[in-house]
């Protein structure tokens, strides 16, 4: 019998097995105190064989990363602050996460053995500025401060990445894996993943959450397209389409000549107000198919309207890319609208026009659904990589 399970205290009477009992309560308390040191031990384990990863956000896409995917907060809450971090265990993980102007090499303390950078790759000029990081990273793996690095890396738009070849584990290099942005034809799901875009939270663009207004009231247009029409683009082709059947008149169009990188409260209000009060918003391709439009869309319930066409350059098009472009938003079977030439679109309005509002709902459901699960499962593909990328195998 266990210490535990002794008659009442104060229960005074003669006991002849009195002996054996005081020895039988020794032996109990040793195995109970062996058995913590046991718990004690195993979990100091877990703790040393639980990750630490430190994740580096020297790109807007890494808010993307932490707030949208991750559903992490940062402190402080100003977005215009010098340094802002926060922290989460997720998995065997515990993940913290920096940003901000006075995150610079060599003036933070890095603290954990691996390391997540966050850059971007998508002009010459970011590139130099990647590539200090990189070196940074590259100096704290030889001098053994850190064992490994992962990086979600915004690749660019021409899929034009050869610069960080070099810098790849099976080239030679120190990246054990790399998460990149568009259809970039050496993605394997081996150590290159492909990473999605999403909003665009250098313009602070917020993480939404659904109203019951937003799942159930009517919407007053039945499409919206708010951004620059380049000469000479498929973007001029829907223009033209929208005014001839007069289709501008039941949807929120707004082009403008020149694409602005920062917006102002007013045009950025106007925007949301869009997405919120169209039941479809037209993507229209740029320099790549995939838009910042298209995330921004689904966190406001409106149906993507998307031109499925490759854009120059070298996104996927080897053998193995039969569904680029969009190959991810594709394989997670994203519930969008796919054209392959806005003379479809009057069609497309047509039915919109014929649709209840019962059945708006249900797609508008269907749609906010998928974008959860979407980011769940991309946070939780980021989290099975890292471990089994970087916890000690077990495997004798």
């Amino acid at each position: 019998r266990g210490f535990l399970d002794h008659g009442a205290a104060g229960n005074e009477e003669w006991n002849p097995w009195e002996g054996d009992e005081k020895s039988e309560q020794v032996a109990s308390q040793q195995r109970y105190e062996a058995n913590l040191k046991m718990i004690k031990n195993a979990r100091s384990h877990l703790e040393q064989t639980s990750l630490r990863v430190q994740i580096w956000g020297k790109a807007a896409i890494g808010l993307y990363l932490w707030q949208h995917i991750f559903g992490g907060q940062l402190q402080p809450a100003d977005v215009t602050a010098q340094w802002r971090e926060g922290s989460q265990k997720a998995g065997k993980t515990y993940f913290s996460f920096i940003t901000g102007p006075s995150v610079v090499p060599g003036y933070f303390s890095v603290e954990a053995e691996n390391v997540v950078l966050v850059l971007n790759g998508r002009e010459k000029a970011k590139i130099t500025y990647a590539t200090q990081w990189l070196h940074y990273a590259e100096t704290l793996i030889q001098t053994r401060k850190i064992q490994h690095v992962a990086l979600v890396l915004l690749g660019n738009e021409q899929c034009n990445n050869e610069w960080i070849q070099p810098y790849l584990k099976r080239h030679g290099g120190f990246v054990n894996l790399l998460f990149i942005i568009y259809d970039y034809a050496l993605v394997n799901e081996e150590d290159i993943f492909q990473w999605p875009l999403g909003v665009a939270t250098y313009r602070n663009f917020p993480v939404v959450e659904p109203s019951w207004s937003m799942l159930h009231d009517p919407r007053s247009y039945l499409c919206n397209f708010l951004g620059t029409v380049y000469k000479n683009s498929s973007r001029e082709t829907l223009m033209e389409i929208l005014k001839q059947d007069g289709l501008d008149k039941l949807c929120w169009i707004a082009p403008r000549e020149q694409w602005q990188p920062q917006e102002t409260n007013e045009s950025f209000k106007n925007y949301q107000d869009a997405l919120l009060q169209s039941d479809l918003t037209l993507c229209p391709v740029g320099i790549n198919t995939e838009c910042y439009r298209i995330y921004e869309a689904c966190s406001y319930g409106s149906l993507p309207v998307i031109e499925d066409v490759m854009t120059p350059g070298d996104c996927g098009n080897s053998s193995m890319y039969h569904s680029a472009p969009l190959q991810l938003l594709k394989t997670m079977g994203a519930p969008f609208i796919f054209i392959k030439n806005w003379k479809e679109l009057p069609a497309v309005l047509e039915k919109e026009k014929k649709m209840s509002l019962q059945e708006k709902i249900q797609r508008r459901k269907k749609l906010i659904e998928w974008y959860q699960n979407f980011k769940a499962w991309m946070r939780q593909k980021f989290i099975n990589t890292l471990e089994n990328s970087f916890l000690p195998s077990d495997k004798g």
